[in-house]
């Protein structure tokens, strides 16, 4: 397998969404969140390579799929600030930045595992651990109820 870390535009981004900047937003947090799903299970076997084995087979897929979707994730998100019931936006600008931050920390860290040339369950058990990725998954809960409570 090749260690190309550029995912071709449109197959790897979420499905477009005709629900606007909501649904876009909602699109992205679920491709991370999968490939987040994946990478634990990846993780587990104890694969030494990603070769030979059909999770092994979909690991840069799903990374890639992250990856993309990590891609304008913030700008996503600054899109549905003005559709929320809010007196200020201030605070949502505010935690936006923080989301920006942690977005290029576990991007960085989804790249560099894609550019190596081949991935193992070792491999994966880091970026899982990594705690940029992390803060990021608790970013998107943390959005996703206050979403929530506003729907």
């Amino acid at each position: 397998m090749s260690g190309d870390t550029t995912p071709s535009s449109e197959e790897a981004l979420p499905p477009a969404s005709s629900g606007g900047p909501l649904a876009d937003f909602s699109a992205r947090c679920d491709a991370i969140e999968e490939a987040y799903e994946f990478m634990l299970a990846y993780a587990a076997q104890g694969l030494p390579n990603e070769t030979g084995s059909v999770s092994g087979s979909q690991i840069r897929d799903f990374l890639r799929k992250c990856d993309a979707a990590l891609t304008g994730l913030a700008g996503a998100l600054t899109n549905c600030v003005p559709r929320l019931d809010t007196h200020s936006a201030a605070p949502y600008h505010a935690f936006i930045s923080v989301v920006e931050h942690d977005v290029r920390r576990a991007q960085a860290a989804v790249q560099l595992v894609l550019a190596q040339p081949s991935i193992g369950s070792q491999l994966v058990d880091n970026l899982n651990a990594s705690i940029h990725l992390r803060a990021l998954l608790t970013d998107l809960f943390l959005l996703d109820a206050v979403l929530k409570s506003q729907a």
